[in-house]
């Protein structure tokens, strides 16, 4: 089954409240002031069924312009409009605001009732007829049928009813798959439940249990009940008015304006990239920094505007725009809105979302232009894509990908994979958590790390390699540390870098030393095994040669960095194969006493005890042996 909404649209005591009542046998007038004044103050709901056995959900919106912001609150999901016009009025100023709102909008679907026919003679109903026709040319009603009813005598109401059955058939049902949404238009608290919010679910499905959360904010509750027309359902889709009373929520950490959905799945901002259309007949020009009211969901904020591609708009105009909000918002690509001037009050045009969380922009930049134009035209994929490699440097989550594009998680998943086999994108498949970046990203940072070890090659040749720390710091120092090692890893893997221990270097990278410093190589290696365990320090071994000491450093830390000099402290080193016998001696000594003592282990190598006691040290770190008391024991017995 279909579900979908119908809403009214027109001036002030014109009929729209009385219509309804006509189709559904229902006051929607719910305010006393509203029932004692004769007009909508607030947006009123009920429901109908029709002749097909569908159900429709309508909404009735305010007429006075007083009230404009609670109209605008109301159209947010509506299917079909009715515009009502008085016939003994005819067009009047909030018909054409309220029209040049549902376009703003992009409503597709709707026709015109012309009420209150039994006041006026045929002469003056041609006339006023004559005048809708042409108010209505250029706008998504200019072919729309227009009925004539009297809804106090009911005449003309079935024609109504079959006409929306007519139109009813035209509706794609909506996607229920994707994230589901609630703009909050009302929030209220009963007696034994607590508290009851109310609103059009725009997509998705929502039932009894799923865990929410209020947005802007942290604020998350759990989903009680659901009505939709007045009964209790276990299941809510898109396209319906709902009724959701939540546990876990008091009625003051929730307001109209906003957002229900899943937790996690949208995020705040305070930035928004859009195209804007300014209304052919409104009296100004719209310059960058105008301070303007921002109308979108069930949401009025503050905001000012930056335009992109113009100096200024003028009426009737179309432009690429920032609005910077003056306070949070959640929004979703796609979302219309409405803007009027602040002071006076009046509609100068709306537009649609292109990019709800941007970076700061400034007038004129191309590749931002670019950008634009692509998120207003492109395909899912395409747009997609471009949002992936603006966000390339933040190595963001496919969870947090998802809060931003307010798409479900498998969902976008879906799209990635897709992106990735057609190697437009890299995804990086870790325990807890999945990244994406794009590849361009990639293969820019990925030059800029082969570069940049190749670098270090040249100053300091003598060198096994970079440190990867120092790699992971300078490009990838936005990523997690698995991240930042599994980026690494690819680069491994691609043939690009080996990778020693900590070490980095160019796969074909030698190191290279000249007669001169081979003799220096060979001086230490040599001085070292005559010392035995008698280990010399390195400045007693500089003052006994004749190389120079940067010289003899230069080659001395390249040892070290291969590996092929063990460091135990700030002044003794050892060759790595009198470091690997000395282990040897220690676990035979071990195996066959039992354990052994400082005094023993510096007599079997024949040196001192500060020698000693720098070894044994180094063993108990690596786990090779441990302490009790005065003795060693090896760990594994």
């Amino acid at each position: 089954m279909k579900h979908f909404i119908i809403g009214t649209a027109g001036h002030i005591d014109h009929g729209k409240t009385t219509l309804i009542r006509a189709l559904t046998g229902r006051n929607t007038d719910r305010l006393k002031e509203e029932q004692k004044r004769g007009i909508s103050i607030d947006l009123g709901f009920t429901y109908f069924d029709l002749p097909s056995g569908q159900r429709a959900g309508i909404i009735d919106v305010p007429g006075h312009e007083k009230f404009i912001k609670n109209m605008l609150a109301g159209v947010m999901g509506m299917d079909i409009v009715i515009l009502v016009v008085a016939a003994d009025e005819g067009i009047m100023p909030q018909t054409e605001e309220h029209l040049s709102i549902l376009n703003l909008l992009g409503i597709e679907r709707g026709f015109v009732v012309l009420t209150k026919v039994d006041l006026v003679d045929d002469e003056w109903l041609d006339m006023v007829e004559e005048e809708v026709r042409e108010e209505i040319k250029g706008t998504f009603l200019e072919t729309s049928p227009i009925l004539k009813v009297s809804s106090t005598k009911k005449e003309g109401i079935q024609e109504v009813i079959n006409l929306i059955d007519e139109y009813v058939k035209d509706i794609e049902e909506r996607d229920i798959s994707e994230m589901p949404r609630i703009p909050i238009d009302r929030v209220f608290s009963l007696s034994g439940f607590g508290t009851v919010i109310t609103g059009t679910l725009l997509s998705g499905s929502l039932r009894i249990g799923d865990e929410v959360q209020i947005y802007p904010g942290r604020t998350t509750a759990r989903i009680r009940n659901l009505q939709v027309h007045d009964e209790d359902r276990e299941i809510a889709y898109a396209g319906q008015r709902v009724a959701v009373n939540l546990a876990g929520l008091k009625k003051d950490q929730v307001n109209r304006g906003d957002v229900l959905a899943p937790i996690d799945q949208m995020k705040e901002t305070r930035l928004l990239d859009v195209k804007i259309k300014l209304l052919d007949k409104v009296d100004i020009v719209l310059r960058p920094r105008t301070r303007l009211r921002l109308y979108m969901g069930t949401k009025e904020l503050f905001c000012r505007i930056v335009l992109l591609d113009k100096e200024v708009l003028n009426p009737g105009e179309e432009a690429y725009a920032q609005l910077r909000l003056e306070e949070e918002i959640v929004a979703k690509r796609g979302d219309r809105f409405i803007l009027r001037f602040y002071s006076p009050m009046f509609t100068i045009g709306g537009g649609l979302v292109l990019e709800p969380h941007p970076g700061k922009k400034k007038a004129g930049d191309e590749k931002a232009l670019a950008e634009l134009r692509l998120k207003e035209k492109g395909s899912q994929e395409e747009i997609l894509e471009t949002i992936i490699k603006d966000k390339s440097q933040d190595f963001l989550t496919i969870k947090e990908y998802a809060s931003i594009t307010s798409m479900l998680e498998k969902n976008l998943l879906e799209e990635v994979d897709r992106l990735n086999e057609n190697g437009r994108v890299i995804l990086f498949n870790l325990t807890k958590d999945k990244y994406v970046i794009h590849r361009d990203f990639y293969k820019e940072v990925k030059n800029q790390i082969l570069s940049e070890v190749a670098g270090y090659h040249k100053k300091y040749p003598l060198r096994p390699g970079m440190p990867k720390e120092l790699v992971r710091r300078k490009f990838l120092k936005n990523a997690t540390p698995r991240l930042g090692d599994s980026f690494i890893q690819r680069l491994i893997d691609e043939g690009d870098l080996d990778q020693n221990l900590e070490v980095l270097k160019i796969r074909d990278f030698k190191i290279v030393y000249n007669d001169e410093q081979d003799k220096i190589k060979e001086a230490i290696i040599g001085n070292y095994k005559k010392a035995l365990y008698k280990i010399p320090k390195v400045d007693d071994m500089i003052n006994s040669m004749t190389f120079k000491r940067e010289d003899f450093l230069e080659v001395f830390n390249s040892l070290y960095h291969a590996g092929e000099l063990i460091r135990l402290d700030d002044e003794i080193f050892i060759l790595k194969g009198l470091y690997d016998k000395s282990q040897d001696i220690l676990k035979d000594y071990i195996r066959k006493n039992g354990s052994i003592t400082v005094a023993e282990f510096r007599d079997l190598l024949d040196t001192n005890r500060k020698i000693t006691l720098a070894l044994l040290e180094s063993f108990d770190q690596q786990g090779l042996t441990r302490r009790v008391e005065d003795k060693r024991f090896l760990t594994n017995l």
